[in-house]
């Protein structure tokens, strides 16, 4: 299987464009070995089934960004797909395909290429344990790259494919039919008379066509960013260039940030790409782009990028990253159970996974959406793809919500795998020396694992002395709450009890004993008694859930529930969705780390806050939000076909308390997703910034039907930075989108 096909010779044209790509990707990498042997490729084994194992060649393209694949024997098989929907390269049969499909023996042969979203793993098997290692050195190194590429490679990556794309001859020339075709593909409708003007205005030598320089021109006339120029030419004062005094200006003036010169000085050193104006200590118009698009310079806060809140809180005082049936991939009634929903899950940041656990066969527990058609996997399988992930994305405690539905022998089953598989890290007796009265703290539960599930009552053991009457008692006991003592023991802090009433959880529940609410009753608590459940979710913790009528996986509003001070709000990860944008901007913040600390006003147990009548007190911050929709750029196409051309709007809506919940949205701008631009001005009043998000979202307008999703990105108000920023563009999935952007100006004031 380690035969390499013969590649035809590249044409001039072919080899400037490929010494080009390598350049953007990689750097000066050419001669790099691991790119070399991705470039000239190799057979592999595809595992989909015991008995369905196909050969099929795979390697990089000369573009440096498509992996591109085909069978032996057939030439419908050639597929390709983008190195940047490569989620990450897995070693060994550590995939739930390869664990079922691949002899034990193969361990060191197989390696999974994991995607984003919703796509199947692609299960590999090399021919040798050497070049199965590099194979994933190899593509480990080129998705890193390619992740680490900033915008400003990534796009004049993506604009030179279309370069290469539009030259149809492969002549290194673009004639006019090609430019209008080239500009097609960058998203781009111009009329046949400005189209000719901007090509006349190119083709300096009237050949007519453009090569070299004038292809050159070509490119910059397209990424020239006017807004850019003007912002820059305000602060320019010396001889065209900004000095770092004149950084300073710009930095404390427009972006509202404390700058000194040394701050300004280290930023013309990171960011200047022209080694004369970095000597001296000037930054270039192309450096200060550079700078703009860098992720410390973006829409939210930096330094809420790493974990910055206070962790040693109890841990009901944190909303908790939360997934319902995590192991479903798709819909709830017959779509396929799968590990890779606790990977996926728990990879973005999410801290409580729940398990539907059923009695299987060979008295072996199972997962799956009982009483339906969703496929089943072993609960053993589960637990071990939580141990591998559970702690790659955040240290921070996972909580395995339970719903038990097995016997009791199976029950023991349970507990005997959890112990063995998650050892030390599984909490089975409270932390410290005395009895616990409250929570211990995210920061106490580091790299631990807490239970959710039902346990049974202290036995009251001591009543009799008569071992047999003692052992009766017991046994009465489990068969009337058919729960194994050995799974009992190991619920510690996430008890699960039923809800009755505010009034009867105050008096006789414990602070570790929890419920859980549906969708609608918790909304219908949130409305029409918040403080009480505000109040109630200070001591104790509080799980919802969706509705069983949303078997196509939709979500619900969380926003109301953590208005509420409900701390797993548990949504269906595997549906795109605003919901799941939403959820994602709340927990973008600390360091992704899956827990986010609750306003003061929340974690008060007299407090008088309550979001639907909004009296006067702390939390009432009237912040009056000031937003230019200024410009975006290389926005994707919705529709594939090439002459499908995106008219973005952008829709900037504000979540939170609903005195705070706002939506307004820009005009469309007809046939250009590659660099519209607005310059429309919004204001809103916000008067619970600790409680509001922030989401942009632009869509494809259509008159005539709904609108098209094409990118969005949330985050919380308070993690907003002024000033001119870049908002990076998130997919439907919650994945970046590379080379695509959103530019605004952004202030927040003070109401007087």
């Amino acid at each position: 299987m380690s035969c390499v096909q013969k590649q035809p010779k590249r044409s001039r044209s072919e080899e400037f464009l490929h010494h080009f790509s390598l350049l953007v990707l990689f750097s000066g990498m050419e001669g790099d070995p691991d790119l070399q042997f991705l470039l000239k490729g190799g057979d592999l084994l595809k595992v989909l089934s015991p008995s369905w194992k196909k050969t099929r060649f795979l390697r990089l393209q000369d573009d440096c960004k498509t992996m591109w694949r085909e069978s032996k024997k057939t030439f419908k098989s050639c597929q390709t797909f983008p190195v940047a929907d490569i989620q990450e390269v897995r070693m060994g049969r550590q995939s739930e395909g390869l664990k079922k499909n691949a002899e034990e023996q193969a361990e060191c042969r197989c390696f999974s290429i994991v995607f984003k979203g919703r796509r199947k793993n692609l299960d590999l098997i090399a021919s040798s344990e050497e070049e199965s290692k590099q194979w994933i050195k190899s593509l480990q190194k080129l998705v890193s790259n390619v992740n680490n590429l900033n915008r400003m490679q990534t796009t004049e990556h993506w604009i030179f494919s279309c370069l290469r794309k539009a030259d149809k001859n492969k002549d290194d020339k673009l004639s006019p039919s090609e430019v209008k075709s080239f500009l097609r593909l960058i998203n781009i409708e111009m009329d046949d008379d400005y189209a000719d003007m901007l090509f006349k205005k190119c083709d300096k030598s009237n050949s007519g066509y453009l090569d070299g320089e004038e292809i050159a021109h070509l490119y910059d006339l397209l990424t020239n960013r006017e807004e850019i120029d003007v912002i820059y030419g305000e602060y320019a004062k010396t001889t065209g260039f900004m000095s770092a005094d004149n950084l300073v200006g710009f930095l404390m003036k427009e972006q509202r940030e404390k700058a000194t010169l040394a701050d300004a000085q280290k930023i013309i050193e990171k960011y200047e790409p022209d080694e004369q104006a970095k000597e001296k200590k000037l930054l270039s118009k192309d450096g200060f782009l550079m700078y703009l698009h860098n992720v410390e310079a973006m829409i939210l806060n930096p330094e809420h990028s790493e974990v910055y809140q206070d962790m040693q809180q109890p841990l009901n005082h944190y909303f908790i990253s939360s997934s319902h049936n995590t192991y479903l991939t798709e819909d709830q009634l017959k779509g396929p159970s799968s590990t890779e929903g606790y990977v996926r899950a728990l990879l973005k940041g999410c801290r409580c996974v729940e398990l539907d656990c059923w009695d299987g066969s060979d008295n072996e527990p199972v997962i799956y959406h009982g009483y339906t058609l969703t496929s089943k996997i072993l609960f053993k399988d589960a637990i071990k793809a939580i141990k591998e992930n559970a702690f790659k994305t955040s240290d921070y405690p996972v909580i395995l919500s339970l719903e038990n539905h097995c016997s009791l022998e199976q029950q023991v089953v349970m507990a005997q795998h959890m112990s063995s598989i998650l050892g030390s890290a599984l909490v089975t007796s409270p932390l410290g020396d005395n009895m616990p009265t409250n929570f211990p703290s995210p920061e106490e539960l580091k790299g631990k694992f807490l239970i959710k599930g039902k346990r049974l009552q202290k036995l009251e053991e001591e009543e009799s002395n008569d071992e047999s009457a003692e052992e009766e008692q017991k046994e009465k006991r489990k068969k009337k709450l058919k729960l194994a003592k050995e799974l009992s023991d190991m619920v510690i802090y996430c008890k699960s009890v039923h809800f009755h009433s505010f009034k009867d959880a105050r008096k006789t529940l414990s602070f570790y004993e929890m419920s859980s609410f549906k969708e609608g009753r918790a909304v219908k608590l949130a409305d029409e008694s918040a403080n009480d459940y505000i109040r109630h979710n200070v001591e104790k913790l509080s799980r919802v859930y969706p509705a069983g009528s949303r078997t196509n996986s939709s979500n619900y509003d969380p926003v109301p529930l953590w208005n509420a001070g409900c701390q797993i709000v548990a949504l269906n990860f595997q549906t795109g969705c605003k919901e799941m944008d939403v959820n994602q901007g709340r927990f973008v913040v600390n360091g992704n780390c899956g827990y986010v600390l609750k306003p003061s006003y929340m974690r008060d147990r007299s407090t008088e806050f309550d979001p639907i009548t909004l009296t006067r007190g702390e939390w009432l911050k009237h912040k009056i939000l000031h937003i230019m929709i200024i410009s975006a750029q290389q926005l994707p196409k919705v529709n594939k076909k090439k002459s499908s051309i995106v008219d973005p709007l952008v829709r900037v809506q504000i979540f939170g308390v609903p005195a705070d919940v706002a939506e307004k949205e820009t005009s469309p701008v007809d046939n250009n997703g590659f660099n519209p631009a607005w310059n429309e001005n919004f204001q809103f009043d916000v008067y619970v910034p600790d409680l509001a998000l922030v989401r942009f979202v632009i869509e494809d307008y259509d008159s005539t039907s709904d609108n098209e999703f094409v990118g969005q990105y949330t985050l919380p108000f308070n993690s907003l930075k002024m000033g001119y920023r870049h908002v990076p563009l998130l997919n439907k999935n919650g994945d970046l989108l590379p080379s695509a952007g959103l530019f605004i100006h952004a202030m927040v004031l003070d109401e007087e």
